[in-house]
């Protein structure tokens, strides 16, 4: 088994992993239930909690350190020639079951359509941390194509072996190896004969040069596209077991509310009901929803509630809540005295970000069996074996008596890390027992679930007569990392993250904890970039020395036909509706994905109204897997950007959560305007592979309210930008 310092240095450095623990107890006493999860802050994908705040720096493990060497364990060739391939990484959206299957079909040499991949059942695939952080596709990738590569040489070998000749002269294409001096042929499936490949994946394999590939970097249609939208997919939430019974838990009406008394006489009382009652946890099964539904409004509980702070103190309790006595995630480069007393101007500003729920498409859901003494559990998780390691430790159980499979469910966006609702299922399946499954309501799911951190971020900054940045000075509370170092070539450096006891449940979300640190930094230089009457881009050129991301920002701008000028607009008029343009980047951990991102925006100055008409996208994440999924992730990335910024917000009073649903936690609604958005891909084959799945979602805050302020010279600070907001700093320009 591993131990966090096993799986250390392989976490991605902005890693946000740290969330409240969950509302079940189980019966186990206070100290064993604490000591499981970790006191008040639980840590997840065994993360060592000195690596909770870093942002850049951590040295990458080579992608198959520590994982399986033999071929076995991730390809098998079946008695029909089809090819199963099996990875701990788990479908969530982002389709890398089309891109993996891509790679071993370049390296084994067969068509796309003859590979099924086994993905996330804990059983059968080998252990994986989990699918987050972009880092699927820069180790699960060269980990499966040199799987293949050695499977393509042992089916050579075979055949070699058989035909008594050198295995130097045979060609394995298509599913079969050929001697091209006899033209003798076998099929994969002939030489294997239903046998494993029994041989070790050598130190150094062959691989495919990018200039050769004929499978990747080519688009390939979704290779489940036409089970999902014909509706023959099964997500989580529609898996049925025989005699399944459907589960409901009792929830508290607050924050930390706890259990007074119960009297369940009234839910007992309707046939095939089991209730469950465990210290504050308490459900219910019964045979068909409708039932459960019944059951649950059948049970008579009081509650004890205490108060909380409500949203409206938020920030402010953020800063006066900083924990103590644990100096943790602080970068100084140079001296700060020194680099103030170099400037000759000095800027400071504090920016905000909210709570933002991940808001699902498929809320939580398992369905949970315990037989033969072992417990398995199908739901929607991007960390399989992580949910099976909650599972053991809730029921006390050995791993290898705990199965937990993930079918590719409907999005998780880095909220879906913990196995509530699998532990959940579990205990009432365990006392009906019989298969139980219980599905999150769309409430459950925006109250009980994790939210992304919400946080304050100042920053401060000098710059010298000739325009360069002399110092900088960057302090987070509470949203995650503040990062080792910052992108731009600064030499001097005070970077500190403060942890707080936060208020709300909170923990990953898609883009960890770049999105605040991003959105402050990139708004940041925008601003000293207008105090210094510079243009954004050539400002953010003049100071970056990462050769990638500065070709990005070039890229991009050349693109978008950027107006080279110092922002804001000069002549915008101060009412009526107004346009603009504003550029963010990002070194998405430092080495993990460039991008850099220009908006074009509307700004309505009467209403305070922000409408997206152009995104300009410039990427480089090494060589091209799959140029169509690659657009997907970064247009999807980019929406759902804009989604966050322009509404969601958590909101909340002193005792619970009231954004509860679409209509009061406020996404972009279904036929929103889209905006034109082009992207420019910067193909790079003799690179390694690096992530795109956080990337645009991570600098367009940023980008829109440097858009806005070059619209209108208003600068947006607290996101998510909200027509009241935009009011309000029109009005204080």
């Amino acid at each position: 088994m591993k131990t966090p310092n096993d799986f250390a240095a392989a976490l991605e450095p902005e890693q946000y992993e740290l969330v409240a623990p969950p509302t079940y107890h189980f019966g186990l006493p206070r100290r064993d239930f604490f000591k499981a999860l970790g006191g008040g802050i639980m840590v997840f994908c065994l993360l060592d909690s000195s690596l909770a705040g870093q942002e850049a720096g951590l040295a990458r493990r080579r992608p198959d350190e520590s994982l399986p060497q033999d071929i076995a364990a991730w390809l098998h060739v079946n008695e029909n020639g089809e090819v199963t391939v099996c990875t701990g990484k788990v479908e969530v959206g982002q389709n890398i079951r089309t891109s993996l299957t891509q790679a071993v079909a370049e390296e084994l040499s067969v068509v796309p359509g003859s590979i099924t991949l086994l993905m996330g059942d804990t059983d059968r695939v080998p252990l994986d941390m989990g699918t987050f952080g972009s880092r699927t596709t820069p180790t699960m990738n060269p980990q499966l194509r040199r799987a293949a590569s050695a499977a393509r040489e042992a089916l050579i070998d075979l055949a070699a072996e058989a035909w008594k000749v050198d295995p130097a002269k045979l060609v394995a294409n298509s599913g079969a190896v050929t001697d091209p001096e006899t033209q003798r042929t076998a099929s994969y499936a002939e030489l294997t004969k239903g046998r494993e490949l029994a041989k070790a994946i050598p130190a150094e394999d062959p691989l495919t040069p990018a200039a050769q590939w004929k499978i990747m970097g080519k688009p390939l249609a979704k290779v489940t596209g036409r089970d999902i939208v014909t509706g023959r997919h099964r997500y989580p939430s529609d898996i049925k077991l025989p005699g399944m019974l459907y589960g409901k838990v009792l929830r508290p009406p607050a924050f930390g509310a706890t259990l007074n008394s119960l009297d369940t006489h009234g839910a007992e009382a309707i046939p095939g009901v089991t209730v469950v009652h465990d210290g504050n946890f308490v459900g219910v099964a019964a045979p068909s929803p409708r039932l459960a539904e019944s059951a649950l409004a059948a049970l008579s509980a009081t509650w004890k509630s205490p108060p909380q702070p409500s949203g409206d103190e938020l920030f402010e309790y953020l800063k006066k809540n900083v924990e103590q006595g644990e100096d943790r995630d602080r970068h100084v480069i140079g001296s700060m005295e020194k680099g103030l007393a170099d400037a000759s101007l000095c800027l400071e500003q504090t920016y905000t970000v909210a709570y933002i729920a991940h808001a699902p498409l498929e809320p939580r859901a398992a369905v949970a069996e315990w037989k033969d003494g072992k417990l398995s559990v199908w739901t929607g998780t991007q960390r399989p074996f992580g949910v099976r390691s909650e599972l053991a430790e809730a029921f006390r159980l050995p791993e290898d008596r705990v199965r937990v499979v993930m079918p590719d469910m409907g999005s998780g966006y880095g909220g879906k890390h913990t196995g509530e609702a699998a532990v959940e299922a579990a205990r009432l399946a365990q006392a009906a027992r019989l298969p139980v499954k219980l599905v999150w309501t769309r409430e459950e799911e925006f109250t009980w679930a994790y939210f992304r951190p919400a946080g304050v971020i100042e920053v401060s900054a000098g710059v010298a007569s000739d325009g360069g940045i002399t110092a900088w000075e960057f302090h987070n509370y509470n949203s995650g990392a503040a990062a080792i170092g910052t992108l731009y070539n600064i030499p001097n450096q005070l970077i500190e993250f403060h942890a707080v006891k936060s208020l709300l449940r909170q923990g990953s979300y898609r883009s960890l904890a770049a999105a605040a640190n991003h959105f402050a930094r990139e708004s940041f230089m925008d601003e000293l970039a207008a105090h210094v009457k510079a243009d954004p881009v050539e400002f953010r050129a003049r100071h970056l020395s990462h050769a990638r991301l500065r070709e990005m920002v070039l890229t991009a701008a050349k693109a978008a036909n950027w107006d080279a000028r110092p922002s804001p607009r000069p002549g915008n008029r101060p009412t009526g509706i107004v346009t603009g343009r504003g550029i963010a980047c990002v070194a998405y951990e430092g080495d993990n994905g460039y991008v850099a991102m220009v908006v074009e925006a509307e700004v309505n100055q009467d209403t305070g109204a922000v409408a997206v008409k152009r995104i300009v996208v410039a990427n480089d994440c090494g060589p091209i897997s799959n140029p169509d999924g690659l657009r997907n992730q970064i247009e999807g990335g980019a929406l759902q950007g804009m989604s966050r910024v322009l509404g969601e917000e958590v909101t909340w009073d002193n005792e619970k959560i009231t954004s509860v649903d679409w209509r009061t936690y406020h996404t972009l609604p279904l036929g929103f305007a889209i905006p034109k958005i082009e992207i420019t891909l910067v193909n790079r084959p003799d690179e390694e592979a690096t992530g795109a799945g956080e990337t645009s979602i991570t600098v367009i805050a940023a980008a829109l309210g440097n858009a806005i302020f070059d619209a209108t010279g208003a600068r947006l600070r607290q996101s998510p930008f909200t027509p009241e907001r935009v009011k309000a700093a029109l009005a204080s320009r």
